[in-house]
C-alpha cells in the first residue's frame, strides 16, 4: 500500500489522465473542424427550375449534386427539375450531396427483342412488353409465311440489340408465302457465286451441289441445272447444280448422261395399235309380208341366231272381301235361283242369217288390286 502512494506512481497517474483528457480535447476540435460542426446550410427550392440553374445554385452554397432522368415525363419540359432531396428547406452540411430528379430529353433506350423469324403475333407481343410500338406491316414474297423478315426504323433496316428511345415506332416486313408456278432462271454458263444471289432473289434454295474434281469453288461454271431453265416451280423449292472449271464444250459427254437421267422423254405421238378389218355384212332386205331376209354368211362362218323371250310381268289379283252380313248373302242367293228370261239377240242372229263372222265374246276384264 505505501508503495502505491509513492510519489513517483501518483506523477505518472496525473501524467497519464492529462495525455488522455488532452487527446479527447484535440479529437473533438479536430472533429468540429473536419465536419464543419455548427455550419449548416438549407437545401433551395429548385423544384421547376432548369438542370442547369439547379446546378449553379447548389454551387453557389457549396453542396454536391447527382441527376437522376431514369423517368421521362412528356408534360414537363427536358431537362425540368421535378423533385430535390433531401427536400427543400432542410439543413445538410456543407459537400453534403443533393439529388436532382430531371426530366429527360426523350424517353430512356430499350433494346429491340429479337424477333426475326418469328411469328408475326410473337413479335408485337415482345415488341410491346418493352415499350416500343408497332407500325407499318409491310409484306413481301417469302418462303416464310407471317414470320417477320426485316425490322425497319425512320425507313432505315436495324438488326435485334440496338438501343432505341422508349415508344419508338417500329416497321415490321412480314413474309407472305411462296408464289406459285414460278420459271426457274437458267444459271448455265454462270459461276457459283452469281447462281447464288440470282436464286437467293427469285426465292429459291440451293440444293445439291456438284463440283467435279470435289473441290468447292465460287468461280467455278455450272454446266448443267435440275430442274431445267424454263420449268415452273414453287418458290422455296431447291436447284440442284454441277459446276466444273472446265469448259461447257468439253463437258457434253457429262451433259449427255445427266440429260438422261434427269430430263424425261416425252413422245409427240403415241404409238398407233393395227386391228384387223372386221368384214361387212350388207344391211337385211324385207319382202312385203314384213319378214326379213338375212344376207349370205360368207364361207367359212356360221350364223348364229339369237332368240329373245319376252317376259311380261305377273298382275297378282286379289280377291275382293265380301262384307256383306249374312241376311244380304240369303237374299242374294234366293234371286239368283230365279229363273231369268231370255232375251233375244237381234245383233247375233241377224249376224248369222247373212254369214258374216262372228265376232267371240268378250271376256270380262280381271280387276287388280294394288295396295
Amino acid at each position: 500500500m505505501k508503495s502505491l502512494f509513492n510519489w513517483r506512481v501518483l506523477l505518472n497517474l496525473v501524467i497519464a489522465i492529462g495525455v488522455f483528457v488532452g487527446g479527447v480535447y484535440l479529437v473533438f476540435n479536430w472533429l468540429k473542424v473536419y465536419t464543419n460542426h455548427g455550419k449548416e446550410v438549407a437545401v433551395p427550392n429548385v423544384v421547376n427550375h432548369s438542370m442547369h440553374q439547379a446546378i449553379q445554385s447548389l454551387d453557389e452554397i457549396g453542396l454536391e449534386y447527382e441527376v437522376d432522368s431514369a423517368q421521362y415525363d412528356p408534360k414537363y419540359k427536358p431537362f425540368q427539375v421535378l423533385g430535390v432531396f433531401p427536400r427543400p428547406g432542410s439543413k445538410v452540411k456543407e459537400g453534403r450531396t443533393i439529388t436532382l430528379k430531371v426530366n429527360p430529353r426523350t424517353w430512356a433506350k430499350v433494346t429491340v427483342p429479337e424477333i426475326l423469324d418469328k411469328y408475326k403475333g410473337l413479335a408485337f407481343r415482345r415488341l410491346a412488353q418493352v415499350g416500343l410500338k408497332v407500325g407499318d406491316t409491310l409484306y413481301e414474297p417469302n418462303i416464310q409465311r407471317d414470320a417477320v423478315i426485316r425490322l425497319l426504323h425512320n425507313g432505315n433496316e436495324i438488326k435485334p440489340g440496338v438501343q432505341l428511345p422508349r415508344f419508338s415506332v417500329i416497321d415490321l416486313v412480314i413474309g407472305m408465302g411462296p408464289k406459285r408456278d414460278i420459271p426457274v432462271p437458267n444459271l448455265v454458263g454462270l459461276s457459283i457465286g452469281e447462281a447464288k444471289l440470282i436464286v437467293q432473289q427469285n426465292l429459291f434454295e440451293i440444293g445439291l451441289l456438284d463440283y467435279e474434281g470435289g473441290q468447292a469453288d465460287d468461280n467455278a461454271i455450272i454446266y448443267f441445272q435440275d430442274p431445267a431453265p424454263g420449268s415452273f416451280r414453287d418458290q422455296g423449292m431447291q436447284i440442284d447444280l454441277w459446276a466444273s472449271k472446265k469448259p461447257i464444250s468439253a463437258l457434253q459427254g457429262k451433259i449427255e448422261e445427266l440429260n438422261s437421267i434427269y430430263r424425261v422423254k416425252i413422245f409427240d405421238t403415241a404409238p398407233v395399235n393395227s386391228y384387223d378389218e372386221l368384214p361387212a355384212y350388207p344391211s337385211p332386205n324385207f319382202d312385203d309380208e314384213g319378214e326379213g331376209v338375212l344376207p349370205p354368211v360368207p364361207s367359212g362362218e356360221t350364223r348364229t341366231t339369237e332368240t329373245k323371250s319376252e317376259t311380261k310381268p305377273k298382275v297378282e289379283t286379289k280377291p275382293k272381301t265380301d262384307t256383306k252380313s249374312s241376311t244380304e248373302r240369303s237374299q242374294a242367293k234366293s234371286e239368283s235361283n230365279k229363273p231369268t228370261p231370255a232375251k233375244p239377240s237381234s245383233g247375233n242372229a241377224t249376224s248369222k242369217l247373212k254369214g258374216e263372222p262372228q265376232k267371240p265374246a268378250e271376256k270380262p276384264k280381271a280387276k287388280v288390286v294394288i295396295e
